[in-house]
C-alpha cells in the first residue's frame, strides 16, 4: 500500500497546518498539501497527506475516512498516481477562425 493519501470533502477554510496536526494522531507527517485555485488562491476542497509510512497510512484512513471536520465528512483513500493530460490550448475554443457565416458585401 501506498503512503500518499488523498483527503477530499475538505472544508475550504481548512489550512495545511490543519491537516498535519490531525493526521499526526495517526502517525509522522510527511507533508500534507491543501490544493488551492491559482488564480484566487482558495481551497479546491481536497489535499494530499503523505504518511512515512503505509501501515500509518492505513491507519489514517481507518480513523478519519468519515471523520466530521467542520461539519464536513471527509473522505481519506489511497492517493492515485496523477493522469497526464494532454497539453493544449484549453478552454475548448475552436482556434480555426473565421467568423461561422458567409460575409456578403
Amino acid at each position: 500500500m501506498e503512503s500518499k493519501l488523498y483527503v477530499g470533502n475538505l472544508p475550504f477554510s481548512t489550512r495545511d497546518e490543519t491537516l498535519q496536526e490531525l493526521f499526526s494522531q495517526a502517525g509522522s507527517v510527511v507533508s500534507a498539501n491543501v490544493i488551492t485555485d491559482r488564480g484566487s488562491g482558495r481551497s479546491k476542497g481536497f489535499a494530499f497527506v503523505e504518511m512515512s509510512n503505509p501501515e500509518e497510512a492505513e491507519k489514517a484512513i481507518q480513523m478519519f475516512n468519515g471523520y466530521s471536520l467542520e461539519g464536513r465528512d471527509l473522505r481519506v483513500s489511497v492517493a492515485r498516481p496523477r493522469e497526464e493530460r494532454p497539453r493544449g490550448f484549453g478552454g475548448g475554443r475552436d482556434r480555426r477562425g473565421g467568423g461561422g457565416g458567409q460575409h456578403r458585401f
